[in-house]
């Protein structure tokens, strides 16, 4: 069975997301968030990098969120998440899918401050930056979501699982609330009973 390597607070909470919108079965294993728990040669054997996500699926075996998210859509949609070759929204499909991870690395970037380096070691300079970066990163979307519901218009797809979590992140370290559109878009994105379950597994 396929199965979804995953830590409790990070970025692999979109991949759960993804699989509970999808409704296929796996396993979830849930590891400590923690070099100890990352660096075990068992899961350096599954992940190379010791980071998470992580699926496997026979033999496959991919640790980029994004690809995982493109690997599932291909293998396992049902019509509603994927958008093909040959799609009108094939390319902007293809460029959420990734910008996901434009708005995420910011917000890694602050987790890192918080969660991996001591308080006397953190940088106020480094924080001040990736906030800023990370507000500006989300304030492009603003104009789009205000004209539309999802980012490919009305229908909820893959893509909004990777930037509505992205966003998710985003608002531990910033105030979003100035963003109106983005604002009512995460309000969408978190009634959906696939967020709230995945949230449960993240609580």
């Amino acid at each position: 069975m396929m199965r979804l390597y995953h830590c409790v607070g990070a970025r692999s909470m979109r991949s759960l997301w993804l699989l509970y919108e999808m409704g296929v079965e796996f396993e979830l294993e849930t590891l400590e968030f923690s070099m100890e728990s990352l660096r075990t040669p068992d899961y350096l054997s599954v992940s190379p990098l010791g980071r998470v996500p992580c699926l496997v699926d026979k033999e496959v075996k991919l640790f980029e969120s994004g690809a995982i998210c493109q690997y599932l859509c291909e293998h396992y949609d049902d019509g509603r998440l994927y958008r093909a070759p040959g799609s009108s929204d094939r390319i902007k499909w293809l460029q959420w899918i990734h910008y996901a991870e434009t708005i995420a690395v910011h917000g890694a970037a602050l987790v890192q401050q918080k969660v991996f380096i001591a308080p006397k070691k953190r940088s106020d300079v480094v924080q001040k930056l990736e906030s800023r970066r990370l507000f500006l990163s989300i304030k492009m979307l603003e104009p789009i979501l205000s004209e539309q519901k999802y980012l490919l218009g009305d229908s909820f797809t893959a893509v909004d699982t990777g930037i509505g979590y992205s966003i998710h992140l985003a608002k531990q370290f910033i105030d979003t609330s100035a963003l109106t559109a983005v604002e009512a878009y995460y309000e969408r994105l978190i009634s959906r009973d696939a967020f709230q379950r995945a949230s449960l597994v993240d609580a």
